[in-house]
């Protein structure tokens, strides 16, 4: 029986990506582990997000509150005005949350297991598998939609998602090493970034090439399926933009639920499904 992981992680030993909150495969087997922290941070911040935009911010966080303790008694305003840009305001208030919870309930210390990361706030499943993993090595399955997308093309599976998820995340349980976890969920990561990707698979120099069942069906391309979205529904509302003679602008801070929660904005009134009626 093939070891599909260690063909992985072999190649992830020779093509792994350069990552500034990422241990190399070769210091992580001297010895050097991830900081949790920093790991954490990186995966909030690449939640609908790509590599290129979180590497900027990843550094500033890092740099004005370089431990949880820093972040947990950091100002609100002062976050989010330094998260501004990166979109997807919730994570922010998200970090904040989970900070000076892990201070208040852990002094500061990231748990270490699935178990105990799920218990944060803000950290769902995908989360706390891929800290668990990443951070301190526990053979956690890590799943996203990039690792379903190979699962599906790697097993040929044409049941659309997202009702395709509990088989497809059964197929990535089963590969995911008791050893190496937390390199071998960075190797399907890279694997999806560079070589499985959602148009044109680069299938010539894939190291799953061979096995892959949808390259030898010639279905690579076309999975994985998804099931029809929903028409987005379109919503209507008036901005009040109001300006003093001094040449100050009228604000209002966000509510923290809802569409770009906690920041700053013009007053408005609230969404409705029809045009407001025209003025008289």
């Amino acid at each position: 029986m093939r070891d599909l992981s260690g063909e992985l992680l072999a190649w992830y030993d020779v093509h792994a990506r350069v990552m500034p909150w990422r241990v190399s495969p070769a210091d992580r087997r001297n010895g050097v582990t991830p900081d949790p922290y920093a790991v954490w941070l990186s995966e909030v911040m690449l939640q609908q997000t790509t590599v290129a935009a979180v590497r900027e911010y990843h550094a500033k966080f890092l740099s004005i509150w370089p431990r949880v303790k820093d972040l947990a008694a950091a100002e609100d305003a002062d976050v989010m005005a330094a998260w501004a840009g990166l979109g997807y305001y919730a994570r922010a208030r998200n970090l904040l949350k989970c900070a000076r919870a892990m201070v208040a309930d852990h002094a500061g210390v990231f748990p270490d297991t699935y178990d105990g990361l799920i218990k944060l706030p803000g950290i769902g499943p995908y989360t706390a598998a891929a800290i668990s993993a990443i951070a301190f090595d526990r053979p956690e399955t890590v799943v996203a939609g990039n690792v379903e997308r190979v699962m599906a093309r790697l097993y040929n599976i044409h049941t659309p998602l997202p009702a395709a998820k509990p088989e497809l995340t059964d197929k990535a349980r089963a590969l995911t090493p008791r050893e190496r976890s937390g390199d071998y969920a960075q190797a399907v990561m890279d694997l999806c970034a560079s070589i499985c990707t959602p148009r044109s698979p680069d299938c010539g120099i894939c190291p799953w090439r061979d096995p892959c069942a949808a390259r030898i069906a010639g279905t690579a391309a076309e999975l994985p399926k998804k099931t029809p979205k929903k028409k987005t529904p379109i919503r209507f509302g008036i901005a009040y933009v109001a300006r003093r003679t001094d040449g100050a602008w009228l604000l209002e801070t966000r509510p923290e639920s809802g569409l770009l929660g906690g920041m700053l904005g013009w007053p408005g009134s609230a969404w409705s499904d029809a045009p407001a009626p025209a003025p008289p």
